[in-house]
């Protein structure tokens, strides 16, 4: 099962990279007399270029009310969402900058949440931070801690997520990854010490918009752990969790 769960990643995979990059960024024309680009999305940060009126900006990202820009010349830079509302599109319409939405969802590069659920019949905390290459695939960073009757372990996990979907609600997505458990077993009568074991998974999962920035996330992974034993563990783990993303 696990085997043919990563045969059917790995060609998902593959697909999923074939496809083209979304790397056209919206176009707007200036219409004030001249748009302020400061060096970072606050009000602290000073003004070091300015564009005028009738030149052409792309729009490269959005932090709240900060828009990240490039001008024709190349240069980058952050404008107030105020002067940005009165940009014109290649039709000739103002802007339409709606509040942080599911536009945002589809968007987003970085996420960061917490979940717990159940490791074979233990309790399992998990805390994680992602990366988003494309809007179709992305790297995540895991840490778990896993409390059972008979012994607790730490888990950092590496992982890539594909997503088939990602303008969907309810996104579903395939993961593949690899790790580390270090298990200590509590005291008992038997003298035991603790393990160190390599890692691997596969596995899905579902994310849902809920409002703002932030997602309810339903995971289901198929780890095994690989012992020097030649016995090595498959286990079944489910969580639920929230997550943030920028």
């Amino acid at each position: 099962m696990f085997y043919q769960g990563l045969v059917f990643f790995c060609s998902l995979l593959l697909l999923v990279s074939s496809a083209q990059a979304d790397d056209d960024y919206p176009r707007v024309q200036v219409a004030d007399p001249y748009l302020e680009m400061q060096t970072g999305a606050g009000s602290g940060y000073p003004v070091f270029y300015v564009i005028e009126r009738g030149e052409w900006v792309q729009i490269l990202k959005r932090k709240t009310e900060w828009f990240k820009v490039r001008s024709e010349r190349g240069k980058e830079g952050w404008v107030r969402r105020e002067q940005m509302e009165q940009t014109l599109t290649p039709t000739g319409s103002k802007l339409d900058l709606p509040d942080v939405a599911e536009g945002d969802f589809v968007r987003r590069r970085w996420e960061m949440g917490i979940s717990s659920g159940d490791f074979s019949g233990a309790t399992i905390i998990s805390a994680w931070s992602g990366y988003g290459f494309t809007r179709n695939l992305s790297m995540e960073l895991s840490v778990s801690n896993v409390l059972g009757s008979y012994s607790s372990s730490l888990m950092g996990n590496v992982g890539l997520l594909a997503h088939p979907f990602p303008e969907w609600r309810f996104s579903p997505y395939f993961t593949l990854g690899t790790g580390i458990i270090q298990t200590t077993p509590k005291a008992s009568l038997v003298q035991t010490r603790d393990r160190t074991n390599n890692t691997t998974h596969v596995g899905v999962g579902l994310r849902v918009y809920l409002a703002k920035r932030f997602i309810v996330r339903f995971d289901y992974k198929s780890l095994v752990i690989f012992s020097s034993q030649d016995d090595n563990q498959e286990i079944n783990v489910w969580q639920i969790g929230f997550a943030a993303f920028y």
